[in-house]
């Protein structure tokens, strides 16, 4: 099982690309601006979209993916890509971007009978089985309904590949994370320590609080930091690796491979 980060910052930026992750060559997790680095040929072959939250950032590439494969997969005989979230994600696709003024609205398109893109609600708790994946929707804490995801192996002790999503504390993650055995830990950091009360307003992480949500993880794993903002990446590992843990750390660039 390959993970394969295709955008990794909190904004854009020359070199920088918002949140995106192609596991193996079917399964997207969120749909950053990164997507747009993938061949043509590479995006029909994409099946499954799973998204974190509705913000822009992890949405954005939704849309122009499903205009750039649609005709290509139709001959192709493949089905809709099927995009799954919280049923708040999807009403806010439904609503703000597949609205015929935003965006034409693909899940009609070409027609209703075979459209483009399907839309397919889960709930924290869910695994699913994507191609003979399985993946996990876990719990977390932000601005607007969010969750993560952890990509389970193929045995019930086997490691596991954790993206916490957008998130700020969050106790119900940790719970769940000291029951499976956490490989690969991708966890946001978006903000410097200079800037923790906009961290904490817009429920995301910074240095002290990743601190803090790393002890409640047992054992050691590999924390890959995501979602730092373009300019700030200096600081925030500055500060993370300042700091005395367990864990062996780093910041995740666009490009990284993990393989489990």
């Amino acid at each position: 099982m390959n993970i394969r980060v295709l955008g990794c910052s909190g904004a854009i930026a020359a070199g920088s690309k918002t949140t995106s992750f192609l596991l193996d060559d079917h399964v997207l997790i969120d749909a950053g601006t990164g997507v747009g680095d993938l061949s043509l040929d590479a995006l029909t072959q994409i099946d499954h979209i799973l998204v974190s939250h509705s913000h822009l950032d992890h949405i954005v590439s939704i849309a122009l993916l499903a205009d750039s494969v649609m005709r290509k997969r139709a001959a192709q005989g493949r089905p809709p890509i099927q995009v799954h979230g919280l049923a708040p994600t999807l009403q806010a696709l439904r609503t703000h971007i597949f609205n015929g003024i935003i965006w034409p609205d693909f899940t009609v398109i070409p027609s209703a009978q075979h459209p483009a893109l399907q839309l397919c609600p889960f709930e924290v708790g869910d695994q699913l089985d994507l191609g003979g994946r399985r993946v996990e929707v876990l719990s977390a804490a932000h601005t607007v309904p969010a969750v993560g995801f952890a990509v389970l192996g193929a045995t019930e002790h086997a490691p596991c590949w954790v993206f916490t999503g957008d998130t700020g504390p969050n106790i119900k993650l940790w719970e769940r994370l000291k029951q499976m055995n956490v490989g690969h830990l991708v966890i946001e950091t978006a903000f410097s320590n200079d800037d923790c009360a906009l961290a904490a307003l817009s429920k995301h992480l910074c240095p002290d609080e990743l601190a803090r949500e790393l002890q409640h993880l047992a054992g050691s794993c590999e924390v890959h930091i995501t979602h730092i903002k373009p300019g700030e990446v200096g600081a925030v590992m500055d500060a993370i690796h300042a700091q005395v843990t367990r864990h062996k750390v780093r910041a995740l660039q666009a490009g990284d491979v993990m393989v489990l």
